[in-house]
């Protein structure tokens, strides 16, 4: 446990409540409960000594690990090959359901296909953060780690014979317990976790094991059932689909942008934040990937998710805020945790994020647009809902001439960013296209007013005549990659001379083979110290806005090479470091929205041009 596996070498279970990382050597190393953006009580991901972790694999022996996970589930497979044998571990967690609870779950199901092998199981909790002091009982039928807030049981699983070799594991001086025990051909051990549980730790019998399995598994094949894609890139969007699904809190709907916190985006650097919220603009693409898949329900849950949080907004009279825990709440104070060291020394660790109280106009835009795609879908909003909508697009006639934070959440200082007047354009537009749609009372000759107006401000001043591009904001020569989104909104047709020169623009200063820098922070000072990796969805825009510029043959090339860079499991970070691998939050679901949209926008006009 002294050395950090690479972030692309985990794999994602959950339950829909909150969720685990697992290495490919049968670590777990990265667990909070109750929900996401609860404190961890295994966070070896971010101080592999003082963190916590759970880990099972072979012991006095050497062996190789591969995963996978089962397909058309969420089940994650780690399999242990050695001369002395075969054996495989299954870690799930049985869905928790839509009404939040604090019990939750993790079954790591151990099984031996061929051979023999010798098996250690280490569980080290670290409750809240490694900050909390905890208690652990031990018997013969388990343990129970408890912390003032949170238990924790261990309860082992019974295959053939004796549950373990050594029935008498008592902790040792870290606060753990460590139990070995030897797997032959065909038997089933292991153990499964509970928090919060209420009952005595006891021994599980492997038909109990196998019929949690049966009943996840079934779970999510029927689910993904429901999916409506076929086309090229099938295993790629399904998977994505199932990472986002494993994301969504099911008692509020809402997304979390990731289910990590820390991991940096520059490793050693200080560009570590987190990532266990959920963000308007989140939101937004969720119903626009979603819904081409045929996922109805799922976005319908989005949907009320945002409209709650317009409602808020407009009861409180304070503009959307950016994001929101997972409960809907506000509050999200950023606070440093300095006992931890950092994934691979990438400190300062954070919990909660300040961006919170930035202004965004960007928001604005994708609230609108989300509610609009539904629209169209039939998942139309109540009356209350469209007079609460109606206030808040009149407060942004008023207030979306001036400086903001920008769309990446910067803390260089507020500017006239002109990706939030494109997404302000696109408010006013889709509210106005609502009203007309839905027959709804509004003032629609302001909005109108206010729509042109922003039109006209981003030519005049969004436009840079010596770049002949559009810009980062009014004051700068600077290029960002959040401006290929302009012609998929609408805003400009992708033939258009400016666009089309704003894109050869971008190929040479933001494009570094097939992939794609959000901006120079060299040149576009961002008040943070040190520089990222490409930005994952921004090379999935790339791609659309080549294909939708006539550049299809570069487009579907550029798609190919950036599924090279997922993890062996499908997954993606936020970011791609120079040298390929995988930084940021992970799995980042920016990435998996951006890859779902792409993969269909390419589909469509691919079978157009056939």
């Amino acid at each position: 446990m002294e050395s950090y596996p690479a972030v692309e070498h985990h794999g994602l279970i959950g339950d829909l409540q909150t969720a685990a990382l697992i290495t490919r050597d049968g670590t777990l190393d990265w667990f909070c409960a109750p929900r996401f953006d609860s404190p961890s009580i295994f966070g070896g991901l971010l101080d592999r000594r003082n963190g916590g972790y759970f880990q099972i694999s072979p012991c006095g022996v050497d062996y190789a690990s591969k995963q996978l996970y089962l397909p058309g589930t969420p089940i994650l497979i780690t399999r242990f090959l050695s001369a002395d044998g075969v054996g495989e571990l299954l870690d799930f967690m049985p869905v928790a359901g839509e009404v939040a609870t604090d019990r939750h779950a993790i079954v790591r199901m151990l099984r031996m296909v061929r051979g023999s092998m010798r098996f250690r199981l280490v569980c080290r909790p670290r409750f809240g953060y490694g900050r909390e002091p905890h208690t652990v009982d031990v018997s013969p039928d388990g343990a129970v780690f408890r912390s003032r807030h949170l238990s924790l049981t261990v309860n082992p699983v019974r295959g053939h014979g004796e549950v373990l070799d050594e029935r008498d594991y008592p902790p040792d001086e870290q606060g753990g317990v460590t139990i070995t025990g030897t797997l032959r051909e065909g038997e089933i051990k292991g153990v499964v976790l509970h928090t919060a549980s209420p009952e005595p730790p006891r021994v599980v019998s492997a038909a109990e094991v196998t019929e949690l399995y049966e009943r996840t598994r079934d779970h999510w094949r029927r689910w993904l059932d429901c999916s409506r894609y076929t086309g090229r890139w099938r295993e790629m969007v399904e998977r994505s689909a199932m990472t986002l699904k494993l994301m969504t809190y099911a008692p509020t709907g809402g997304l979390v942008a990731a289910p990590t916190a820390g991991l940096p985006e520059q490793v050693g650097g200080e560009r570590n934040w987190d990532y266990r919220y959920t963000w308007i603009r989140d939101a937004s693409f969720s119903v626009r990937a979603l819904l081409s898949l045929g996922f109805t329900a799922e976005a319908r849950g989005y949907v009320d998710w945002l409209t709650q949080r317009i409602r808020d907004a407009d009861e409180s009279g304070e503009p959307l805020q950016i994001m929101y825990r997972v409960d809907g709440s506000r509050d999200l104070a950023e606070e440093l945790l300095p006992h931890l060291e950092g994934y691979c020394g990438s400190a300062p660790v954070r919990i909660g994020n300040n961006a919170a109280r930035q202004l965004q106009l960007d928001v604005f835009g994708d609230a609108l647009n989300c509610l609009q795609l539904a629209n169209r879908e039939g998942l139309r909003g109540s009356h209350e809902g469209w007079c609460n909508l109606t206030r808040v697009i009149d407060w942004l006639c008023e207030h979306w001439d001036q400086p903001e934070d920008g769309i990446w959440e910067t803390r260089g200082g507020r500017q006239d960013f002109t990706y939030g007047r494109l997404m302000s354009w696109v408010a006013f537009d889709r509210a106005i296209r609502l009203a007309q749609d839905l027959g709804r009372p509004a003032d629609v000759v302001r909005w109108v007013a206010a729509r042109n107006t922003v039109y006209n401000q981003i030519m005049e001043r969004g436009f840079h005549r010596g770049r002949n591009a559009f810009v980062q904001h009014y004051a700068t020569d600077i290029l960002d990659a959040s401006l290929l989104a302009m012609p998929g909104v609408g805003f400009v047709a992708p033939g258009d001379p400016m666009w089309q020169s704003t894109l050869r623009a971008m190929d040479r200063d933001l494009v570094k083979d097939s992939l794609v820098y959000r901006y120079d922070p060299q040149a576009s000072p961002d008040g943070l110290p040190g520089n990222e990796g490409t930005f994952t969805m921004c090379t999935f825009w790339y791609v659309q806005a080549l294909a939708q510029s006539g550049r299809l043959d570069d487009a579907r090339l550029t798609f190919e090479k950036m599924l090279t860079y997922c993890s062996p499991l499908g997954l993606y970070s936020e970011e791609i470091a120079p040298s390929g691998e995988q930084v940021g939050n992970f799995p980042q679901a920016f990435s998996h929205l951006a890859l779902i949209a792409t993969a269909t926008v390419l589909d469509r006009l691919l079978d157009a041009r056939r």
